[in-house]
């Protein structure tokens, strides 16, 4: 297999497995190789083949399976779910990780309103260091989306219920683990959606630090997607 290209070489090999996919003749849990198989048929070197799998991978193409039989398999379709702007690419259940995400935010003012109440000065002072990194990542959607989730996992470790923090914290973990990637909705700016998003979260740490559950709970409603 001779590949020639004027892009990268590590991209040219992640164009071949997608021409081939888009071809039918790769469908989607089909073995692609492995990456010791797929640097003989390219003649890549080493490296380029790691890089060129990473790309694949990244981008949602191919899964890797360890073991005896494994390697690289192309991956099953991915579906989207829309988090207010975020679209979260997901693996398995779409539909159920639409649904975690709901019931979580149903939850948020209560969440929100019992960490205004119980919060001390050690609980702000964590949240706001969350909150910059949550401010740094502004940019990168990926970062971003996983600084909100680290934020509000400290918000609720606040709450002295056991039960609203195993739920929320279940839900979370429910959503992380299908979802495997984050991109903006291509209607927003970058400087529009991020300036937004950071905006309302510092809201809620600012209510919470306030101590006043009323504000805590308008200001979860206003993050609310």
């Amino acid at each position: 297999m001779a590949i020639q290209s004027t892009v990268t070489r590590a991209e040219s090999l992640v164009a071949h497995i997608q021409d081939r996919i888009a071809a039918g003749e790769l469908a989607p849990g089909d073995r692609v190789g492995t990456r010791k198989e797929l640097q003989a048929e390219s003649g890549m070197a080493r490296g380029t083949v790691i890089e060129a799998v990473r790309l694949l991978q990244d981008r949602g193409v191919i899964t890797v399976r360890p073991g005896p039989g494994g390697g690289l398999f192309v991956a099953e379709p991915s579906s989207v779910v829309r988090l207010g702007r975020t679209l979260l690419t997901v693996e398995g259940d779409a539909a159920g990780v639409a649904d975690a995400i709901a019931v979580r935010e149903e939850l948020e003012p209560l969440v929100t309103e019992l960490a205004a109440r119980h919060r001390t000065e050690a609980d702000v002072a964590d949240l706001r260091q969350v909150m910059t990194v949550l401010e740094d990542s502004a940019g990168d959607p990926e970062a971003f989306i996983h600084a909100v989730w680290d934020l509000h996992r400290r918000i609720v470790a606040i709450s002295p219920n056991q039960v609203l923090r195993e739920t929320y914290l279940s839900l979370e973990t429910y959503v992380e683990q299908h979802a495997t990637r984050a991109s903006r909705e291509r209607s927003a700016t970058n400087s529009e959606y991020f300036a937004r998003r950071i905006d309302v979260h510092r809201a809620l740490v600012d209510a919470i630090e306030s101590g006043d559950p009323a504000r805590a709970r308008a200001a979860a409603q206003a993050h609310a997607h």
